[in-house]
């Protein structure tokens, strides 16, 4: 059985208008243990003016990692979400994106399907997929990283679509990084009982409560949002799914997915209390 352990998605400083690091010294001072950036290619105007937390893969992994380790605090993983129905897109993204992390000491890269073309049957959309993943996946066994498939999207939205995507390709670096929120939302597979069923591939957890005003306008309408409320705010049971997550065979990190700085505190105090 493995341990959960604390961590954020810099999603929560989004709204604040703040830089990567603004965000990490942020996140430790509230006490999580672990962080999970968002990468991008190229150059983004917003970055690089400080007004956002992304960081560019052009940017040195080491540094990054560096920050981290000044602020006592690591990586659980790195959001690197593009649209693997695109291997035009998504195959260079994911392979850069793969030893970006390795070199950060990100052990973890999250992704999902992502929108499809429009013009694509759902039979070649597996096959882009495949290739997509078993490009990525070669690349991810030689550097030690696992790459978490998350249900968001057209064909993760159930517990039979996510499988669906993680068996094109048998790889011992595929896994899922389980998101709380979307699976809830999707409406299609009761959440607790998804965890459960893809406990054993686990290797990573978007902790995303609900609010009971999106749920109530949103449940069973939309594969996936953004961010949700303060874990605790919401329609998530959390004793519950630590209770499953201790499950896996490895230590999950909880990272959490909200909007701000104060519902990064109050999630960060609901779950420490309920480990």
């Amino acid at each position: 059985m493995g341990k959960i352990l604390l961590g954020i998605n810099m999603e929560f400083v989004r709204s604040h208008d703040k830089p990567f690091d603004w965000g990490v010294a942020k996140a430790a001072e509230i006490g999580y243990q672990y962080l999970e950036p968002m990468v991008h290619w190229g150059r983004e105007l917003l970055s690089e003016a400080r007004y956002f937390h992304s960081v560019s893969m052009f940017d040195d992994p080491r540094w990054a990692r560096d920050l981290c380790d000044k602020h006592n605090i690591k990586m659980s993983g790195v959001s690197a979400h593009t649209p693997l129905c695109k291997p035009e897109i998504s195959v260079e993204y994911l392979k850069q994106a793969i030893r970006w992390a390795s070199d950060a000491g990100a052990p973890v890269v999250n992704t999902d399907e992502g929108p499809k073309p429009e013009w694509t049957t759902r039979d070649m959309d597996y096959t882009l997929m495949t290739y997509t993943l078993k490009e990525a996946s070669m690349v991810a066994e030689r550097y030690g990283i696992k790459i978490g498939i998350e249900p968001h999207q057209q064909y993760s939205k159930s517990q039979e679509g996510l499988d669906s995507i993680y068996d094109l390709v048998k790889s011992p670096a595929i896994g899922i990084n389980y998101d709380t929120g979307n699976s809830y939302l999707a409406g299609t597979t009761d959440t607790y009982d998804w965890l459960s069923h893809v406990t054993s591939r686990l290797v990573h957890l978007h902790a995303k409560d609900i609010s009971f005003s999106q749920s109530g306008e949103e449940k069973g309408k939309v594969s996936g949002t953004p961010v949700g409320c303060a874990c605790g705010d919401g329609v998530v049971d959390w004793k519950r799914m630590i209770e499953i997550a201790k499950n896996a065979p490895t230590d999950i990190v909880f990272s959490v997915e909200c909007g701000t700085v104060p519902d990064a505190i109050r999630s960060f105090e609901h779950l420490s209390k309920l480990l």
